[in-house]
Order: C-alpha cells, then structure tokens, then sequence
C-alpha cells in the first residue's frame, strides 16, 4: 500500500502506539490533550511517520460502521494522504474511495 500511495522511495516510519503516547503527541503537536487513532507527520517531500493507536481505533472504528481491520486500513490510507500534502474534504474522500477499492478493503 505504502508503495503504491507514496512512491517506491517515499522513506515512511509507522508505529502502533499506545493511548498515553498518542495522547502526549496529540498535544503536543495539535494542542489537543486526548488521545487519538492516528497521526502523521511529514518531515520532507520524501520523508514521513503515521502513529496508530490500536484502542482507539477499535472504539471508532464502531462510529463508522467499520469492522476494527477495515478502519485501521481506511486511518492508514487516510494518514498517508495526508503524507501526500492533502486536507479533509471531498477530494480527499474520494482519493480514499480510489484507493480502498483498489486494495479491496471496502
């Protein structure tokens, strides 16, 4: 997926973290003090890090009526097209509907 989203030489560090440490990034970075599912941090053009938080990727992966592997696939794709350069809004849903059904993971 990465390769296929990024580019073969995209060079892209990924973590699965805890709700404290998610949190603690959260904050720092968003000034928001709660944990999240997921971040993603650009360092350069070709250079980038997504952290996932597992728990609280479970817990929404309810609100969006998603099984817990479909949503930690969607919060990937989602945290790499913001890698991308892309913003909330409709060209970046439809960039994840490309890409989901590419990967079958719909």
């Amino acid at each position: 997926m990465k390769k296929e989203v990024l580019g073969e030489k995209y060079s892209l560090s990924f973590s699965f973290v805890s709700k404290s440490e998610i949190q603690k990034y959260n904050n720092m970075y968003r000034k928001k003090d709660a944990p999240t599912d997921v971040l993603s941090f650009t360092y350069s053009k070709d250079e980038g890090e997504i952290l996932i938080c597992k728990d609280i990727a479970k817990l929404k992966s309810k609100y969006f009526g998603k099984t817990p592997d479909k949503y930690l696939n969607f919060i990937f794709i989602h945290a790499m097209l913001h890698l991308k350069g892309m913003l909330h809004g409709s060209r970046m849903e439809e960039q994840e509907a490309k890409w989901l059904k590419k990967f079958q993971l719909e």
